[in-house]
């Protein structure tokens, strides 16, 4: 049970696939369109149910109640050595200007 002005994320379909621009690729017109959002609770509720949050911005959205103090898993992916080499030799460059 989440309890109102919990930190808690929602989901919702914005365009199932029947709806979504024909001129988009094969692949990616064939799935949902959909949001995942977090935000505050703004009523007590139960993961499954349909809430509204109240998202940093001050955002008011509804959707259905996923997960309760979420947390953030995402990254940036693998290290790339090409990225990795250009900033000592950037800085490199930038020295010899001075």
């Amino acid at each position: 049970m989440a309890k109102k002005g919990e930190w808690v994320k929602i989901h919702d379909v914005i365009l199932n696939p029947s709806d979504r621009a024909q001129s988009l690729p094969d692949d990616t017109k064939q799935v949902p369109f959909e949001m995942w959002l977090n935000g505050f609770l703004n009523h007590d509720a139960k993961i499954g149910e349909i809430v509204e949050i109240t998202t940093l911005s001050g955002r008011k959205v509804k959707g259905t109640l996923v997960e309760i103090n979420p947390r953030y898993t995402h990254d940036f992916g693998e290290p790339l050595p090409e990225l990795l080499k250009i900033g000592p030799i950037l800085k490199s460059m930038l020295e010899k200007r001075d």
